[in-house]
């Protein structure tokens, strides 16, 4: 049953399942024939919708047509209906859809999604409820430290080394892997761009029950007590989608207790995970392709906004909802075609937030704007109070920087674009709420220029110390870093640079460098017109004396967080068996980090997209 009290959050279809039916039937009986006598051209579709980005000659912008080749028709399909290339898709008919998938391939997709096999063959109730060893949210805690102490790891520096897979879940029709999982009392929670939630069992990979979306689902999951007088829900799972849908689900069941639209824009997206604390769920709301699609003459660039949302944990009502721009999108130019533009837009947030209960506060982190004027909360970090949501103070790391894709450096002629392009240097990493050594508590957090800084919560987030982990890249995401208490731990992107990848660790207190480890030999092939690089942008995870960084060739990697030597490496760059009979294959590694729960290590590989390989498995390793 659905709590949410807007009824309206809901499909107004399922109200009317027998005028849905006759509609549905009305539409096949005048389509079908004309379906018959005139099918859909493929290749027509393609030039016309897609080859703009996806040429031959689109380098690393996007996945170049030989690439998208490689691909199943099916995860085609589901990549143009809920997964990253939804808005493109929501162009197209479903016959068109699918005529380009057949393109692509060579082969026709299926005419439904795949089935689900590998069901438990019993589901207990969860009697540990949210107590023993478990690893919840993006960041353990709502810290968002990374780091996960030796009582829920089990997991020792001397056992890494040998860590071997145990067992391999596939994602049916997916092109990538990217929602971080939660485990909790022996149950693994995670999903699919397909919109498939999944509650799994984490010792064997066995399906205790599914869940369908409304879109893809990337963010991380959350599972906490749901205090809800006269209901029979113990435990909800908190998540996002691509279509800026908040839910809440019933942990043990997978049964909706509510669902929430958090904000119309058709590019909006959740993939930071909602951050669940004191009866409420801080939901971060990011876009998805406005800025791919900004500088387009016939597109009214650009009228997003990111913004957070505080949600009853209980009902999904609304307690306040901000802006990351203060100001509306307003009308600022005509371009040549006659089509009016908006701004200031952009300063999507990206990740997780951060809560410091202490001071009231949450911290997240903003991207580029998408239009201009340019505005200080743009690339930057923001400290909103938990019990309002008033901005009480903006920590700016980049300012001017509003980008939009396939712009050049200057434009004085097309307010499409913005008069001088930016850099693109998001900040898509949660903010790291840590106390070094002495006590002192700093705000630690990783951006696309390369930077990482240090900022005080308690003089406006003025920097502490930075540190440079490499050039800045507009490709390819910092995801975020790891904190144990005495040093920082991040990998580096750097996609687009000669020199991409390597792991750092930095002094918490100082902002010095502790040790440096130089990028392993890759993977795979090798090559930017491959996606495989080493770059290491996936965020880390740190337990006691290691800390492990997943890299665009599809390796996984442990360190020792002593002196940065390797102490354990797989590749995760092939086929797998999976148990749930869905042909899996690895690829990159790149934005959830590694999770690690009572002697296991479960990761994700696939990341299809503008640095990213495709692939479709959760792999699940263990001490043998």
């Amino acid at each position: 049953m659905n709590t949410n009290p807007d009824a309206g959050t809901r499909n107004p279809e399922r109200r009317h399942p027998v005028r849905l039916a006759l509609a549905v039937v009305a539409l096949l009986s005048i389509a079908a024939p004309a379906a018959a006598q005139s099918p859909v051209d493929g290749a027509a579709v393609f030039t016309r919708e897609c080859a703009t980005c996806h040429g031959q000659e689109t380098g690393r912008a996007a996945p170049a047509i030989e690439a998208l080749r490689q691909l199943t028709p099916d995860a085609i399909v589901t990549a143009l209906t809920t997964g990253r290339m939804r808005v493109e898709g929501e162009r197209l008919s479903d016959a068109e859809r699918r005529a380009v998938a057949a393109f692509l391939t060579g082969r026709a997709a299926a005419a439904g999604p795949t089935g689900v096999a590998g069901r438990c063959a019993q589901t207990p109730a969860l009697t540990a409820g949210s107590a023993g060893p478990q690893w919840n949210g993006w960041g353990v805690t709502a810290s968002n430290a990374r780091y996960q102490p030796p009582a829920h790891a089990n997991l020792t520096a001397a056992q890494v080394p040998k860590l071997q897979l145990k067992w391999a879940f596939g994602f049916p029709d997916a092109l990538a892997a990217r929602t971080q999982p939660a485990v909790v009392a022996g149950r693994l929670y995670t999903a699919s761009e397909t919109g498939d939630v999944y509650a799994l069992d984490a010792a064997t990979g066995c399906i205790h029950w599914t869940y369908r979306a409304r879109g893809a689902v990337r963010t991380a999951m959350t599972v906490v007590p749901y205090d809800a007088a006269g209901s029979s829900t113990r435990f909800a799972v908190y998540f996002g989608d691509g279509r800026a849908y908040a839910y809440a689900v019933d942990a043990e069941s997978g049964r909706e207790l509510w669902s929430r639209k958090l904000d119309d824009h058709p590019n909006a997206s959740i993939t930071g995970a909602p951050t669940v604390h004191d009866g409420r769920v801080y939901v971060p709301v990011a876009a998805a392709g406005e800025e791919v699609r900004g500088s387009r003459l016939d597109y009214a660039c650009c009228t997003f906004r990111g913004s957070v949302t505080a949600l009853d944990a209980v009902t999904g009502a609304v307690v306040w909802k901000t802006y990351s721009i203060a100001q509306e999108p307003r009308p600022r130019a005509t371009n040549r075609n006659g089509v009016q533009l908006f701004g200031p837009a952009g300063a999507a947030i990206w990740g997780s937030p951060t809560i410091d209960a202490r001071r009231g506060l949450l911290y997240v982190g903003t991207g580029n704007g998408f239009a201009d004027p340019p505005q200080p909360t743009m690339d930057a970090v923001l400290a909103i109070e938990l019990a309002s949501g008033r901005v009480r103070w903006t920590k700016q790391t980049v300012p001017n920087d509003v980008w939009i894709w396939q712009c050049p450096p200057a434009n004085p002629d097309n307010p499409n674009c913005p008069a001088e392009q930016g850099p693109d240097f998001d900040i898509s990493a949660s903010p790291v709420l840590a106390a070094t050594p002495a006590g002192r508590e700093l705000i630690v957090v990783a951006q696309k220029s390369g930077l990482v800084y240090a900022l005080d919560p308690d003089n406006g987030g003025q920097i502490v110390w930075e540190y440079r982990i490499g050039e800045g890249s507009a490709f390819g995401g910092q995801w975020g870093a790891a904190v144990d208490g005495r040093r920082v731990y991040i990998g580096s992107a750097a996609a687009q640079s000669a020199a991409p990848g390597g792991m750092h660790a930095i002094d918490l207190e100082t902002g010095r460098r502790a040790w440096f480890t130089p990028p392993q030999p890759l993977f795979c092939a090798g090559g930017a017109e491959e996606r495989c690089t080493a770059a290491q942008g996936a965020a880390v995870t740190a337990i006691a004396g290691v800390v492990f960084s997943g890299g665009y060739d599809g390796g996984l990697r442990a360190y020792s967080t002593e002196d940065g030597s390797l102490l354990w490496q797989v590749d995760t760059n092939r086929e797998y068996a999976t148990v749930n009979g869905v042909k899996g294959s690895g690829a990159t590694l790149d934005g959830a980090g590694p999770v690690i729960v009572d002697g296991m290590l479960y990761v994700n590989s696939g990341y299809n997209g503008i640095v990213g390989r495709a692939g479709n498995v959760l792999l699940a390793f263990e001490v043998r």
